[in-house]
C-alpha cells in the first residue's frame, strides 16, 4: 500500500538542458519500491495535483528521480535545493515481471528513467534513443555501473548511431540472446519495439506513460483501452504487456 513520506532533497542537478535529476533521503520508500513504479510528487501548496514520475534508482535507501522542466510545477521543483524538504506518495502501480534470463532494456527520453531501477534489479543490457549526444550521455553514465553492453542511437547521429532504436533493435536482438523486452518512451516508440518483439516471437512489457490526477485509480484520468477492457494506467500499470495494449 502507498505510503506518504516527509523526505529530505540530497541533490536537485539539472544534467542536461532542463532535464534534472533529483535524489533524495528515503530509505523506507525505497525499500518498498519496485523496479517499475511510480511516485507522486507535491511541489507545494500553490499546487493541487501531484506530478507523477518514474523511481529511477533506490541504491543506498536514496530515491533517484528524473524530470523535465516543462511547465509551471516542474520549473518550480527545479529550483528546490538540498535540504528541503518535499511529500511524496508511492510507491505506485504495478512493476516489471522479470521471469529469468537476460533483458533488453529500450527506453527514449525521459522514458529511460524507469528503465534504469530494472537495470539496478535485473540482469539486463540496454538501447539507449535520445535527440542529441546531450539527452543520451548522462543516461549513459546512469546505466554502466549495472549493464553489460549499453547500444545507443541519436537522431540527429550526434553520438554513436544515427538513427532511432527501432532501426537498431533488429541487430541488437540478433547478436545476443534475450528473454524478454522492458520498453519505455514515446508511444510511437514503444509501439514500433512491441512489434520487433511479436515478430521475434520475445515477450515484450511497455512501461506506460499518462497524465495522472489521483495517481490512485479514483479519479479516472488516466483510463486507455486495452483488449480486456479499458484499464487505469495508475492502478493497472504503469507496465503492461505489450499485447494488450499493441495488439
Amino acid at each position: 500500500m502507498a505510503k506518504n513520506f516527509n523526505v529530505k532533497i540530497l541533490s536537485n542537478e539539472e544534467v542536461a538542458e532542463k532535464i534534472f535529476r533529483l535524489i533524495v533521503d528515503a530509505p523506507e520508500l525505497a525499500e518498498i519500491s519496485r523496479a517499475g513504479q511510480f511516485v507522486q510528487v507535491k511541489i507545494s501548496d500553490e499546487f493541487t495535483l501531484r506530478r507523477p514520475f518514474g523511481i529511477a534508482s533506490t541504491a543506498g535507501g536514496r530515491v533517484k528521480i528524473f524530470y523535465r522542466a516543462v511547465g509551471r510545477g516542474t520549473e518550480n521543483l527545479s529550483r528546490l535545493r538540498a535540504g528541503e524538504r518535499l511529500n511524496i506518495l508511492g510507491a505506485l502501480g504495478n512493476g516489471f515481471s522479470a521471469h529469468g534470463g537476460k533483458i533488453l532494456l529500450v527506453g527514449g527520453g525521459m522514458g529511460l528513467a524507469p528503465l534504469l531501477l530494472a537495470a539496478e534489479k535485473f540482469s539486463v543490457d540496454v538501447l539507449i534513443g535520445g535527440r542529441t549526444s546531450d539527452e543520451v550521455k548522462f543516461w549513459q553514465e546512469e546505466f554502466l555501473p549495472h549493464v553489460e553492453k549499453i547500444f545507443i542511437t541519436t537522431d540527429d547521429g550526434s553520438y554513436s548511431k544515427k538513427g532511432f532504436v527501432t532501426d537498431f533493435l533488429p541487430e541488437v536482438l540478433s547478436a545476443g540472446k534475450y528473454s524478454e523486452i522492458f520498453t519505455c518512451g514515446p508511444e510511437v516508440m514503444m509501439r514500433g519495439v512491441a512489434k520487433i518483439a511479436l515478430e521475434k516471437n520475445l515477450p515484450c512489457e511497455v512501461s506506460f506513460e499518462k497524465r495522472m490526477a489521483c495517481g490512485l485509480g479514483a479519479c479516472l484520468s488516466c483510463s486507455i483501452d486495452t483488449v480486456s477492457g479499458r484499464k487505469k494506467v495508475c492502478k493497472d500499470g504503469p507496465i503492461f504487456n505489450a499485447a494488450e495494449i499493441f495488439c
